[in-house]
């Protein structure tokens, strides 16, 4: 028997101080079929994304500016989308410009290198109302029951 499908909503300050409340949330919806291995990696990728919108997007922006991720859980996938009100960025040229292997003592990109490779989609899109939306993406492979 699966479980229902899970779509929830969080908005927090642009604030790093903010990121274990962000995870507290995230980790109560963990499927429990999900082997913890890969929900630690989605934590991870949320944290990551979560950390670029403040640090990247939000830069010039007051802290209060909010930041909102979405939570989608079905059978099939997990899906995350972290709304921010950041200037465009185009993540699918940067990452062609990123070294395969970034190494450790690089100036950037190891971030959006590890969620490349952690998801199965990644996606930043500029919305028409301004800000744009982080969509992660993974297939899951629960294990039976």
């Amino acid at each position: 028997m699966t479980s229902p499908p899970v779509t929830v909503s969080l908005t927090l300050p642009s604030d790093l101080t903010q990121l274990e409340a962000l995870l507290a949330w995230f980790n109560q919806y963990r499927p429990p079929t999900l082997p913890l291995e890969e929900w630690l990696k989605l934590e991870l990728a949320l944290a990551e994304g979560f950390t670029n919108a403040v640090r990247h997007a939000h830069r010039d922006r007051p802290p209060d500016t909010p930041i909102r991720i979405d939570l989608y859980i079905a059978a099939t996938h997990i899906e995350l989308r972290i709304w921010d009100r950041g200037d465009p960025f185009d993540l699918k040229a940067k990452l062609q410009t990123l070294p395969p292997q970034i190494a450790i003592d690089a100036e950037g990109g190891r971030g959006l290198r590890l969620l490349a490779t952690i998801m199965d989609e990644l996606a930043y899109q500029a919305i028409e109302e301004g800000g744009n939306c982080l969509i992660l993406r993974k297939t899951l492979k629960p294990t039976p029951q």
